[in-house]
Protein backbone atom coordinates (compact mmCIF):
# COMPACT_ATOMS: atom_id res chain seq x y z
CA UNK A 1 0.00 0.00 0.00
CA UNK A 2 1.21 3.48 -0.86
CA UNK A 3 0.39 6.20 1.64
CA UNK A 4 -1.11 9.41 0.23
CA UNK A 5 1.39 12.24 0.66
CA UNK A 6 -0.17 15.55 1.63
CA UNK A 7 1.04 19.02 2.58
CA UNK A 8 -0.33 20.84 5.63
CA UNK A 9 -1.48 24.23 4.40
CA UNK A 10 -1.07 26.13 7.71
CA UNK A 11 2.47 27.25 6.90
CA UNK A 12 1.27 28.53 3.50
CA UNK A 13 -1.83 30.45 4.57
CA UNK A 14 -0.28 33.68 3.27
CA UNK A 15 -0.47 32.20 -0.24
CA UNK A 16 -3.94 32.49 -1.86
CA UNK A 17 -5.60 29.09 -1.94
CA UNK A 18 -5.83 28.85 -5.74
CA UNK A 19 -2.12 29.58 -6.07
CA UNK A 20 -1.26 27.21 -3.22
CA UNK A 21 -3.18 24.32 -4.83
CA UNK A 22 -1.31 24.79 -8.10
CA UNK A 23 2.03 24.78 -6.28
CA UNK A 24 1.19 21.67 -4.25
CA UNK A 25 0.38 19.77 -7.42
CA UNK A 26 3.58 20.95 -9.10
CA UNK A 27 5.62 19.83 -6.08
CA UNK A 28 4.31 16.27 -6.45
CA UNK A 29 1.84 15.89 -3.57
CA UNK A 30 -1.37 13.87 -3.66
CA UNK A 31 -3.34 16.42 -1.69
CA UNK A 32 -3.56 18.62 1.37
CA UNK A 33 -4.31 18.76 5.05
CA UNK A 34 -6.44 21.88 4.92
CA UNK A 35 -5.92 24.58 7.54
CA UNK A 36 -8.74 26.86 8.63
CA UNK A 37 -6.75 30.02 7.99
CA UNK A 38 -7.28 32.98 5.65
CA UNK A 39 -8.94 31.89 2.39
CA UNK A 40 -7.83 28.26 2.67
CA UNK A 41 -10.96 27.26 4.61
CA UNK A 42 -13.69 29.10 6.51
CA UNK A 43 -15.09 26.94 9.32
CA UNK A 44 -18.39 28.78 9.74
CA UNK A 45 -19.09 28.81 6.03
CA UNK A 46 -18.03 25.20 5.68
CA UNK A 47 -20.41 24.11 8.44
CA UNK A 48 -23.34 25.98 6.92
CA UNK A 49 -22.81 25.53 3.19
CA UNK A 50 -22.01 22.13 1.63
CA UNK A 51 -21.66 23.86 -1.74
CA UNK A 52 -18.70 25.86 -0.39
CA UNK A 53 -17.00 22.62 0.62
CA UNK A 54 -17.73 21.01 -2.72
CA UNK A 55 -16.19 24.00 -4.48
CA UNK A 56 -13.01 23.54 -2.40
CA UNK A 57 -12.81 19.88 -3.37
CA UNK A 58 -13.39 20.72 -7.02
CA UNK A 59 -10.71 23.39 -6.90
CA UNK A 60 -8.25 20.81 -5.56
CA UNK A 61 -9.40 18.15 -8.02
CA UNK A 62 -8.64 20.50 -10.90
CA UNK A 63 -4.99 20.05 -9.91
CA UNK A 64 -5.29 16.31 -9.27
CA UNK A 65 -5.38 16.79 -5.51
CA UNK A 66 -7.51 15.42 -2.69
CA UNK A 67 -8.08 16.43 0.92
CA UNK A 68 -7.75 13.96 3.79
CA UNK A 69 -8.00 16.13 6.92
CA UNK A 70 -9.17 19.51 8.15
CA UNK A 71 -7.20 21.42 10.79
CA UNK A 72 -8.39 23.85 13.44
CA UNK A 73 -5.43 24.06 15.80
CA UNK A 74 -5.89 27.62 17.03
CA UNK A 75 -9.54 27.31 18.10
CA UNK A 76 -8.86 23.95 19.74
CA UNK A 77 -6.10 25.52 21.79
CA UNK A 78 -8.52 28.14 23.09
CA UNK A 79 -10.70 25.50 24.76
CA UNK A 80 -8.20 24.88 27.57
CA UNK A 81 -5.67 27.62 26.84
CA UNK A 82 -7.55 30.91 26.60
CA UNK A 83 -5.94 32.36 29.74
CA UNK A 84 -2.69 32.93 27.83
CA UNK A 85 -2.73 36.51 26.50
CA UNK A 86 -0.80 35.36 23.43
CA UNK A 87 -3.99 33.65 22.23
CA UNK A 88 -5.48 37.09 21.57
CA UNK A 89 -3.87 36.62 18.15
CA UNK A 90 -6.33 33.76 17.48
CA UNK A 91 -9.51 35.84 17.79
CA UNK A 92 -11.01 39.04 16.46
CA UNK A 93 -10.46 42.30 18.28
CA UNK A 94 -13.75 42.21 20.19
CA UNK A 95 -12.71 39.09 22.12
CA UNK A 96 -9.15 40.02 22.96
CA UNK A 97 -8.25 40.29 26.62
CA UNK A 98 -11.30 38.27 27.71
CA UNK A 99 -10.34 34.64 28.46
CA UNK A 100 -13.92 33.50 29.12
CA UNK A 101 -15.21 34.84 25.81
CA UNK A 102 -12.20 33.48 23.94
CA UNK A 103 -12.85 30.05 25.45
CA UNK A 104 -16.54 30.16 24.52
CA UNK A 105 -15.57 31.13 20.98
CA UNK A 106 -13.09 28.25 20.77
CA UNK A 107 -15.70 25.74 21.95
CA UNK A 108 -18.27 27.04 19.46
CA UNK A 109 -15.78 26.94 16.60
CA UNK A 110 -14.67 23.39 17.42
CA UNK A 111 -18.29 22.23 17.45
CA UNK A 112 -18.75 23.83 14.02
CA UNK A 113 -15.58 22.15 12.75
CA UNK A 114 -17.23 18.72 12.90
CA UNK A 115 -20.05 19.45 10.40
CA UNK A 116 -17.59 21.48 8.31
CA UNK A 117 -15.35 18.40 8.04
CA UNK A 118 -18.35 16.21 7.22
CA UNK A 119 -19.43 18.62 4.46
CA UNK A 120 -15.86 18.64 3.14
CA UNK A 121 -15.95 14.86 2.98
CA UNK A 122 -13.20 14.16 5.50
CA UNK A 123 -13.44 12.17 8.71
CA UNK A 124 -10.42 13.57 10.57
CA UNK A 125 -9.91 16.95 12.19
CA UNK A 126 -6.40 17.66 13.45
CA UNK A 127 -5.74 20.18 16.16
CA UNK A 128 -4.84 21.19 19.68
CA UNK A 129 -6.73 21.10 22.98
CA UNK A 130 -4.90 23.72 25.00
CA UNK A 131 -3.79 22.78 28.49
CA UNK A 132 -4.21 23.90 32.06
CA UNK A 133 -1.46 21.48 33.16
CA UNK A 134 1.35 22.69 30.89
CA UNK A 135 2.21 25.65 33.16
CA UNK A 136 2.97 23.04 35.83
CA UNK A 137 5.54 21.23 33.68
CA UNK A 138 8.15 22.14 36.29
CA UNK A 139 6.71 21.63 39.74
CA UNK A 140 7.81 24.90 41.29
CA UNK A 141 6.04 26.63 42.82
CA UNK A 142 4.72 23.41 44.24
CA UNK A 143 1.58 21.96 42.68
CA UNK A 144 -0.57 19.30 44.31
CA UNK A 145 -1.78 16.09 42.72
CA UNK A 146 -5.30 17.37 43.30
CA UNK A 147 -4.62 20.42 41.10
CA UNK A 148 -3.35 18.18 38.31
CA UNK A 149 -6.36 15.88 38.68
CA UNK A 150 -8.73 18.85 38.56
CA UNK A 151 -7.13 20.16 35.36
CA UNK A 152 -7.67 16.85 33.57
CA UNK A 153 -11.23 16.73 34.84
CA UNK A 154 -11.89 20.20 33.42
CA UNK A 155 -10.33 19.13 30.13
CA UNK A 156 -12.84 16.28 29.94
CA UNK A 157 -15.75 18.51 30.95
CA UNK A 158 -14.90 20.98 28.20
CA UNK A 159 -14.08 18.51 25.45
CA UNK A 160 -16.75 15.84 25.91
CA UNK A 161 -19.56 18.08 24.59
CA UNK A 162 -17.40 18.96 21.58
CA UNK A 163 -16.70 15.29 20.94
CA UNK A 164 -20.41 14.53 21.17
CA UNK A 165 -20.87 16.73 18.10
CA UNK A 166 -17.96 15.00 16.38
CA UNK A 167 -19.53 11.62 17.05
CA UNK A 168 -22.89 12.74 15.67
CA UNK A 169 -21.14 13.90 12.48
CA UNK A 170 -19.06 10.76 12.03
CA UNK A 171 -15.83 12.72 12.44
CA UNK A 172 -12.85 12.03 14.73
CA UNK A 173 -10.55 14.54 16.39
CA UNK A 174 -6.79 13.89 16.24
CA UNK A 175 -4.86 15.77 18.91
CA UNK A 176 -1.38 16.74 17.82
CA UNK A 177 0.59 15.52 20.83
CA UNK A 178 2.70 18.54 21.50
CA UNK A 179 4.23 20.65 24.28
CA UNK A 180 1.73 23.22 25.62
CA UNK A 181 -1.10 20.72 25.07
CA UNK A 182 -2.87 18.40 27.47
CA UNK A 183 -0.78 15.52 26.09
CA UNK A 184 2.88 15.84 25.15
CA UNK A 185 4.43 12.39 25.90
CA UNK A 186 3.26 8.82 26.53
CA UNK A 187 2.15 9.28 30.13
CA UNK A 188 0.23 12.50 29.56
CA UNK A 189 -1.39 10.98 26.48
CA UNK A 190 -2.52 7.99 28.53
CA UNK A 191 -3.97 10.38 31.09
CA UNK A 192 -5.81 12.49 28.51
CA UNK A 193 -7.36 9.43 26.88
CA UNK A 194 -8.41 8.05 30.26
CA UNK A 195 -9.97 11.38 31.27
CA UNK A 196 -12.26 11.08 28.25
CA UNK A 197 -13.15 7.46 28.98
CA UNK A 198 -11.13 6.39 25.93
CA UNK A 199 -13.98 7.45 23.67
CA UNK A 200 -13.24 6.70 20.00
CA UNK A 201 -13.94 10.21 18.74
CA UNK A 202 -10.66 11.35 20.30
CA UNK A 203 -7.37 10.10 18.90
CA UNK A 204 -3.92 11.32 17.97
CA UNK A 205 -2.09 13.20 15.26
CA UNK A 206 1.37 11.63 15.46
CA UNK A 207 4.16 14.15 14.87
CA UNK A 208 7.53 12.65 15.86
CA UNK A 209 9.34 16.01 15.74
CA UNK A 210 7.60 17.12 18.95
CA UNK A 211 8.49 13.88 20.72
CA UNK A 212 12.08 13.64 19.54
CA UNK A 213 13.39 16.82 21.16
CA UNK A 214 11.81 15.77 24.46
CA UNK A 215 13.77 12.48 24.26
CA UNK A 216 10.55 10.50 23.77
CA UNK A 217 11.07 7.60 21.37
CA UNK A 218 8.56 8.06 18.51
CA UNK A 219 8.45 4.32 17.81
CA UNK A 220 7.63 3.55 21.45
CA UNK A 221 4.88 6.14 21.22
CA UNK A 222 3.35 4.39 18.22
CA UNK A 223 3.52 1.06 20.04
CA UNK A 224 1.76 2.58 23.05
CA UNK A 225 -1.24 3.81 21.02
CA UNK A 226 -1.61 1.61 17.93
CA UNK A 227 -5.40 2.06 17.69
CA UNK A 228 -5.33 5.82 18.27
CA UNK A 229 -3.08 7.03 15.48
CA UNK A 230 -5.64 8.79 13.30
CA UNK A 231 -3.27 11.03 11.32
CA UNK A 232 0.49 11.44 10.81
CA UNK A 233 2.67 14.52 10.35
CA UNK A 234 6.07 14.26 8.71
CA UNK A 235 8.49 16.80 10.13
CA UNK A 236 12.08 16.32 11.25
CA UNK A 237 14.07 17.67 14.17
CA UNK A 238 17.71 17.98 15.15
CA UNK A 239 19.56 18.51 18.40
CA UNK A 240 21.97 21.44 18.33
CA UNK A 241 23.07 21.29 21.97
CA UNK A 242 26.38 23.05 22.48
CA UNK A 243 27.00 22.67 26.21
CA UNK A 244 25.40 26.06 26.85
CA UNK A 245 21.85 25.53 25.61
CA UNK A 246 19.12 23.14 26.75
CA UNK A 247 16.20 21.35 25.16
CA UNK A 248 13.93 24.08 26.57
CA UNK A 249 14.92 26.41 23.74
CA UNK A 250 16.52 29.21 25.80
CA UNK A 251 13.82 31.71 24.70
CA UNK A 252 15.55 31.89 21.32
CA UNK A 253 13.78 32.02 17.99
CA UNK A 254 13.73 29.04 15.65
CA UNK A 255 16.75 29.21 13.41
CA UNK A 256 19.00 30.77 16.06
CA UNK A 257 22.15 28.67 16.09
CA UNK A 258 22.30 28.94 19.89
CA UNK A 259 19.11 26.89 20.35
CA UNK A 260 19.44 23.36 21.73
CA UNK A 261 17.14 21.91 19.06
CA UNK A 262 15.37 22.99 15.92
CA UNK A 263 12.96 21.71 13.29
CA UNK A 264 14.26 20.31 10.02
CA UNK A 265 12.73 19.40 6.71
CA UNK A 266 11.86 15.71 6.38
CA UNK A 267 14.96 13.53 6.20
CA UNK A 268 17.33 16.32 7.22
CA UNK A 269 17.28 15.82 10.99
CA UNK A 270 17.90 13.04 13.45
CA UNK A 271 14.63 11.09 13.30
CA UNK A 272 14.82 7.46 12.15
CA UNK A 273 12.06 7.46 9.55
CA UNK A 274 12.73 3.88 8.49
CA UNK A 275 11.75 2.62 11.94
CA UNK A 276 8.70 4.90 12.00
CA UNK A 277 7.45 3.72 8.59
CA UNK A 278 8.00 0.12 9.67
CA UNK A 279 6.00 0.67 12.84
CA UNK A 280 3.19 2.38 10.93
CA UNK A 281 2.91 -0.83 8.91
CA UNK A 282 2.88 -2.88 12.09
CA UNK A 283 -0.01 -0.93 13.62
CA UNK A 284 -2.01 -0.96 10.39
CA UNK A 285 -2.03 2.78 9.77
CA UNK A 286 -3.44 3.52 6.32
CA UNK A 287 -4.00 7.29 6.33
CA UNK A 288 -1.96 10.06 4.77
CA UNK A 289 1.57 11.15 5.53
CA UNK A 290 1.14 14.90 5.87
CA UNK A 291 4.26 17.02 5.52
CA UNK A 292 4.25 19.87 8.00
CA UNK A 293 7.08 21.89 6.55
CA UNK A 294 9.05 24.00 9.03
CA UNK A 295 12.74 24.54 8.42
CA UNK A 296 14.07 28.05 8.99
CA UNK A 297 17.31 27.28 7.16
CA UNK A 298 15.98 26.79 3.63
CA UNK A 299 13.61 28.24 1.06
CA UNK A 300 10.18 26.82 1.80
CA UNK A 301 9.20 26.06 -1.80
CA UNK A 302 12.44 24.19 -2.43
CA UNK A 303 11.95 22.49 0.92
CA UNK A 304 8.35 21.46 0.25
CA UNK A 305 9.36 19.80 -3.01
CA UNK A 306 12.35 18.14 -1.35
CA UNK A 307 10.20 16.85 1.53
CA UNK A 308 7.69 15.31 -0.89
CA UNK A 309 10.53 13.58 -2.70
CA UNK A 310 11.93 12.26 0.58
CA UNK A 311 8.61 10.79 1.71
CA UNK A 312 7.89 9.32 -1.72
CA UNK A 313 11.29 7.61 -1.87
CA UNK A 314 11.47 6.46 1.75
CA UNK A 315 7.92 5.54 2.85
CA UNK A 316 8.31 1.99 1.63
CA UNK A 317 5.30 -0.36 1.33
CA UNK A 318 4.77 -3.20 3.78
CA UNK A 319 6.01 -6.61 2.60
CA UNK A 320 3.47 -8.89 0.96
CA UNK A 321 5.21 -11.92 2.47
CA UNK A 322 7.22 -12.46 5.61
CA UNK A 323 10.90 -13.16 5.11
CA UNK A 324 10.40 -16.81 6.07
CA UNK A 325 7.62 -17.13 3.52
CA UNK A 326 9.75 -15.51 0.84
CA UNK A 327 12.59 -17.93 1.62
CA UNK A 328 10.28 -20.92 1.68
CA UNK A 329 11.07 -21.62 5.32
CA UNK A 330 7.50 -22.07 6.59
CA UNK A 331 5.45 -25.17 7.11
CA UNK A 332 8.41 -27.55 6.79
CA UNK A 333 8.36 -30.84 8.67
CA UNK A 334 10.74 -31.03 11.63
CA UNK A 335 14.18 -32.52 11.10
CA UNK A 336 14.59 -36.09 12.38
Amino acid sequence: MRYPITLFSAQWADVPFAEFAEKVSDWGYDGVELASKNDHFDIERGAADPAYCEAKREQLATHGLGVWALSNHRCGHLVCGSDDPRTDAFVHEGLRGDPARKQAYGIEQMKLTAPAARNLGVSIVTGFTGSEVWPFVYRFPAVSDEEIDAAYERFAQLWNPILDVFGACGVRFALEVHPAQVAYDVYTTERALAALGNRPEFGLNFDPSHLYWQHVDPVQFLRAFPERIYHVHVKDCAFTLDGKSSVLGSHLNFGDRRRGWDFRSAGRGGIDWGEIFTELHEIGYDGPLSVEWEDSRMDREWGARDACRFVSENAFPAPALSLDQALGNTAKPPLR
